[in-house]
């Protein structure tokens, strides 16, 4: 197994999560994030005032999926976040030893599913 972690435009967020729905990915772990990387933050202005936004607000999506999953779910992701500008994001794949559903003990693909 492993896990795909996307940090995203908040604005892309929610076609992606009908995309995955659509292709039958349910479960996923959705956060709130800041960060910058080379955007850099944006300038912003408040009553005439300028001022740096150095953490830019972004959406973090976490799946735990099957080794033969993983690529689908990056060509959605990289499908529906993707501005091919600056500050699109990054997506992350990790393995993950061990899943264990806490209510019923399951182990691996059935603590998933």
């Amino acid at each position: 197994m492993k896990k795909v972690e996307a940090i995203i435009r908040a604005e892309a967020f929610i076609n992606l999560r009908e995309a995955l729905s659509t292709r039958g990915f349910s479960g996923l772990t959705v956060s709130e994030a800041a960060g910058c990387g080379k955007q850099k933050g944006k300038q912003g202005i408040f009553r005439g005032n300028k001022f740096e936004i150095k953490l830019v607000p972004r959406i973090k999506v976490e799946m735990v999926v099957e080794d033969e999953q993983v690529e689908d779910i990056v060509d959605l992701i990289v499908e529906y976040c993707s501005t091919n500008t600056v500050g699109d994001g990054k997506i992350f794949i990790y393995p993950v030893e061990e899943v264990i559903r806490i209510r019923s003990g399951e182990r691996g693909k059935q603590a998933v599913l």
